[in-house]
């Protein structure tokens, strides 16, 4: 009986270190940072698919999560078309149309339609990574939408 629960220690042991050792693997390659985007105008989305790219490069992840987030109140994320600019132009187009910027809204700042627009849009979102790289659509790209700039802002990413 000492035999097998001598064996089931050693057992035990050794998938305790495996664990061990996979978790160590995994938390080498998984990353969590802040870059800052500055932004030149009231309202406008910013391409940020570049600088997300390079730290899941940077990072070594293979595949996972990667988590964008946006800790700004009067700014969001989305994820759309990146290769044709009438686009981002057309959302802000119709935000402007739907948001007034002229309503009586109560908060005394005058920035109401930057947070009603930042809640619209998501303070958020999250990207599959598959062999080093973002999985994202043909035209997609990541935007920082930025409705009360100009301004320097910060964005966070995790990968998971």
């Amino acid at each position: 009986m000492r035999e097998k629960s001598g064996y089931m220690c050693n057992l035990m042991n050794l998938v305790k270190l495996i664990f061990t050792k996979l978790k160590q693997e995994k938390e080498v390659k998984m990353g969590s940072e802040t870059f800052t985007v500055s932004t030149g105008s009231r309202m406008e989305f910013v391409d940020i698919t570049g600088q997300i790219q390079k730290e899941v490069s940077r990072s070594g992840t293979s595949d996972g999560v990667c988590y964008i987030y946006n800790p700004h109140t009067t700014a969001g994320l989305t994820i759309n078309e990146g290769a044709d600019p009438a686009v981002q132009d057309d959302i802000v187009a119709v935000l402007k149309k739907v948001i007034p910027m002229n309503h009586p809204y109560k908060h005394m700042e005058g920035n109401s339609p930057a947070h009603i627009m930042a809640s619209l849009m998501g303070s958020s979102v999250t990207v599959f990574v598959e062999n080093g790289r973002l999985v994202l659509g043909t035209w997609q790209k990541i935007f920082f939408c930025e409705f009360d700039g100009p301004r320097s802002r910060k964005v966070k990413w995790k990968l998971v």
